[in-house]
């Protein structure tokens, strides 16, 4: 079965971990996922800046990690990321800003990419906060 996942929460909140640990089962279960697509405060996860206390889990990490092991696509919305402060390099050249904070196997894509995944997908999964 082929799946995308949407992640609409903060990393701080319980679904990013739900949604996290959704995602490893499924393919430990031999599923596909098509995409993980981050809208609103779910693109929080891709701040290459964020620093969780040490006696917290690193979910952004995780996700990244992930990503490298499975060759998982992490997609952020441009729109969600943008509003919060969250650029890419061509981003942050865009708005003439001196850095990026784009974390590691994470990519920038409109809400296009997500209709994609959803519609090659036999499921989508959505994790709100």
């Amino acid at each position: 079965m082929k799946i995308s996942v949407v992640v609409q929460g903060s990393p701080y909140s319980q679904c990013c971990a739900s949604a996290l640990a959704y995602t490893e089962a499924a393919l430990e279960s031999g599923h596909e996922i098509s995409r993980v697509f981050f809208h609103q405060d779910g693109v929080l996860v891709a701040n290459h800046f964020s620093s969780p206390p040490q006696d917290e889990p690193d979910i952004g990490k995780m996700w990244s990690e992930l990503a490298e092991k499975h060759e998982l696509e992490l997609v952020v919305c441009i729109t969600s990321a943008s509003r919060r402060g969250i650029l890419d390099e061509a981003e942050s050249n865009r708005n003439d800003s001196k850095s990026y904070n784009l974390a590691a196997n994470f990519i920038v894509g409109g809400l296009g990419l997500l209709m994609d995944a959803v519609l090659e997908s036999d499921r989508a999964i959505t994790f709100g906060g």
